[in-house]
């Protein structure tokens, strides 16, 4: 274990300068990212990576250095197994922590972290595990390269489900109504060591496969845990049905709910840190007739990409959308149905417009991702704060840039229309099926045509399509039932190449992973406000704009398709038939 830096000359530095003594960079490179840094609001060390100077390891072991700590070299060590043997594997893949060395006399333990300010694992290691704690830094793909060696053999959930299941502890809890049982009985359990254990695990399992949603459902002869992935429920190891209420009252634990009040409704949130990265779960429990229904969604804020080239839009459809959203004043609409990717494009699109001289207010229910920069609004029907009253008062605050949720009613429209009309930017969502009948619900919320032209500069409507896992994807030729179904004939697709996933283990058989958003960006012109001040319909409205060089959501899903990204099937389940 070779160590390349004396952490003590190092402590407490500026990282430019932590870096200019490690021979990493110069100080004319360093002033070129410090004059970079007056305009963009980016961390200097990743100026550097960016601009070529530096890699990402040397920033890491600069800021080891400048908290005083050890950056150390991993690729040939090996920890002792006394060491390995001292933290439980959940643990270390919860912190993303290798333990390197172990001295039982003192309980003291020596870890390799991934980041200097990975401070929680070194307090919570030493807090609720009794450890003395000495850290050092190492490279990531060092710690997981050990991570995995020495810690892939952790404990299952079936091994977990199945020791729950034979714990006499949990038998008084068997067979009785859920209204029923003692308060004390199920707090006692949501404290259990194995009652925790299996909930770290499910969090670890549906966080390492990408979930967006994890539910916990009560049934009347059984429990189900189910996440979602790429928009596709999954069905995991099912615990004793009486464990249901000691696994909700502990996910009620953790948001700080009420765990006495078992008939209404409760809403909580949970901030965790997940292998290394953190992560927000928002928390909906639901009475139903046979116990309480518990869904968390799972807010990844590392794996959400707020830059506006990395969301799907082609080069084309990139370029109309930065113009709109670059546009002085007027209203910008994303559409699209729930959980189509409308708050991540509009986010990517704050985020490009988030500067020093721009004031960007925001409105939303909930607030998803908090941004630097930006002051976000949570909106509270029940004390009376909707999206029209924080819109009204947002006028008053001198804004740039305005987004709202969603535009819900009339009021909500009108505010964001006099907005726009007093030389303000607003971005906002509606739920509609594409861009052209955007405009016949605005209409339809009783919104006068004539304003609508004045203020509407551009509608942009979105889908998400699962993309074709990259470990199993082969070539083949579609039937012609299949190509029927998108409209085309085989003349249409004759050297056109089709793939699909065979599916394997890394797409959980199902020939997906991960997904893409496809778009169709209709602009305002004179000739589409003549026609929406007509109230000419939703055909005509689309007839024009494809004339005018519209690419409808079936088109920009075809294009993702001929070039091997999705299916046939996938485009077909999300898009209408154009007309």
């Amino acid at each position: 274990m070779e160590t390349t830096i004396n952490p003590a000359e190092l402590k407490g530095r500026k990282l430019g300068r932590v870096l200019t003594k490690l021979g990493k960079v110069t100080r004319e490179q360093v002033h070129e990212a410090l004059e970079v840094q007056k305009t963009r609001r980016v961390p200097i060390g990743q100026l550097l990576v960016e601009l070529g100077y530096c890699t990402e390891r040397d920033v890491t072991s600069a800021l080891a250095g400048q908290a005083g700590m050890e950056f150390v070299d991993l690729s040939k060590f090996e920890p002792s197994p006394e060491a390995i043997d001292a933290i439980p594997a959940e643990t270390a893949q919860a912190y993303q922590i290798v333990p390197l060395e172990y001295q039982p006399q003192g309980k003291k333990i020596k870890i390799a972290l991934k980041s200097a300010d990975n401070f929680r694992a070194v307090d919570d290691l030493r807090l609720l595990m009794g450890f003395n704690v000495s850290a050092v830094v190492a490279d990531a793909s060092s710690v997981d390269d050990l991570l995995n060696k020495h810690y892939s053999k952790q404990s299952s959930m079936v091994d977990v489900v199945s020791s729950l299941a034979e714990n006499e502890r949990f038998k008084g809890l068997e067979g009785r109504n859920d209204q029923s049982i003692d308060l004390d009985a199920i707090l006692d359990a949501a404290e259990d060591n194995q009652v925790v254990k299996l909930l770290n695990l499910v969090l670890l399992q549906a966080i390492k496969d990408r979930a967006s949603d994890i539910h916990f459902e009560p049934f009347e002869h059984e429990f189900k845990m189910r996440y979602r992935i790429d928009g596709v429920l999954y069905e995991m190891v099912p615990p004793p049905k009486h464990l249901g209420p000691a696994i909700t009252s502990r996910v009620k634990v953790m948001s700080n709910l009420d765990i006495a009040e078992r008939r209404l409704p409760q809403d909580g949130r949970i901030e965790l840190t997940v292998g290394g990265r953190p992560v927000d779960l928002r928390v909906a429990i639901l009475p139903t007739i046979y116990g309480e229904s518990c869904v968390m969604r799972v807010l990844d804020r590392s794996n959400v990409q707020l830059k506006l080239d990395r969301v799907g839009l082609r080069e084309d459809d990139l370029e109309k959308f930065s113009k709109l959203i670059n546009k002085p004043n007027g209203i910008v609409v994303v559409t699209g149905p729930t959980g189509s990717g409308k708050t991540t494009t509009l986010y990517a699109a704050l985020a490009a417009l988030n500067d020093i001289e721009t004031k960007i207010l925001t409105a939303e229910d909930p607030v998803e991702y908090d941004i630097d920069g930006l002051c976000q609004v949570q909106v509270n029907e029940d004390v009376g704060l909707t999206f029209a009253k924080a819109l009204r008062s947002f006028l008053r605050q001198d804004p740039d840039i305005i987004l709202v949720g969603e535009i819900r009613d009339l009021e909500t429209a009108q505010i964001a229309v006099q907005a726009s009309l007093t030389g303000h930017l607003v971005l906002s969502t509606l739920h509609t099926n594409d861009a052209p009948s955007s405009i016949i619900r605005l209409i339809d919320l009783g919104m006068e045509s004539f304003l609508l032209t004045a203020t509407i500069e551009g509608v942009c409507a979105q889908r998400l399509v699962r993309t074709i896992c990259t470990r199993c994807k082969e070539e083949y030729t579609p039937t012609e039932e299949e190509l029927m179904e998108l409209q085309l004939t085989p003349a249409d697709v004759r050297g056109k190449q089709f793939f699909r996933g065979r599916g394997c283990d890394n797409c959980h058989k199902s020939g997906y992973r991960g997904r893409m958003a496809i778009f169709e960006i209709m602009v305002m012109d004179d000739g589409l406000r003549e026609l929406v001040m007509k109230e000419a319909s939703t055909a005509i409205l689309r007839e024009y704009s494809r004339k005018r060089g519209m690419r409808t959501l079936r088109e920009c899903g075809l294009l993702a398709i001929f070039e091997g990204q999705t299916t046939i099937d996938e485009v077909v389940r999300e898009t209408i038939l154009d007309e």
